[in-house]
């Protein structure tokens, strides 16, 4: 069984860097935690995972130091490395704690860096927001496609 499960781990991993993070690896009622948002649904963490992907100019890559697994937990110690869409370095150092359920993750808990988030992704995040905001039609006016 622990073998499984840390197959599981690695296909988290897996999906992450492919920028989606599919149902069928997921429990109906599975949850996350992460250290700058707390805990969040599992709609909410898959949305956060299509974000960071958007963010990426290419795939973000993840090394895995270090699979441990007990009964229904798996622990990765992890690394990522990659470059965001304005060409910024973008790398955070991680533990992920997973809990499985039928053969599926239930709960995920991502400890990281946040100083790096804060300095990274959050600044991007704004940048991203404030040109969308700029590209969108004015208020009230619709755009028309002729």
């Amino acid at each position: 069984m622990s073998e499984a499960n840390k197959d599981l781990a690695r296909a988290y991993f897996a999906a992450v860097t492919a920028g989606e993070l599919p149902d069928s690896l997921l429990t109906p009622d599975m949850t996350a935690w992460t250290t700058t948002q707390g805990v969040l649904d599992r709609a909410t963490y898959q949305g956060l995972i299509r974000i960071l992907a958007g963010m990426c100019a290419q795939p973000l890559a993840f090394t895995i130091q270090s699979l441990t697994a007990e009964d229904d937990r798996v622990v990765a110690e992890a690394t990522s490395e990659g470059v965001l869409v304005n060409g910024e370095p973008y790398g955070n150092t991680y533990i992920f704690v997973f809990r499985i359920r039928d053969g599926r993750l239930a709960a995920i808990a991502e400890h990281f860096n946040a100083l790096v988030v804060q300095d990274k992704l959050i600044p991007l995040m704004q940048q991203l927001r404030d040109n969308a905001a700029k590209d969108a039609p004015p208020q009230g006016e619709l755009s028309r496609s002729d």
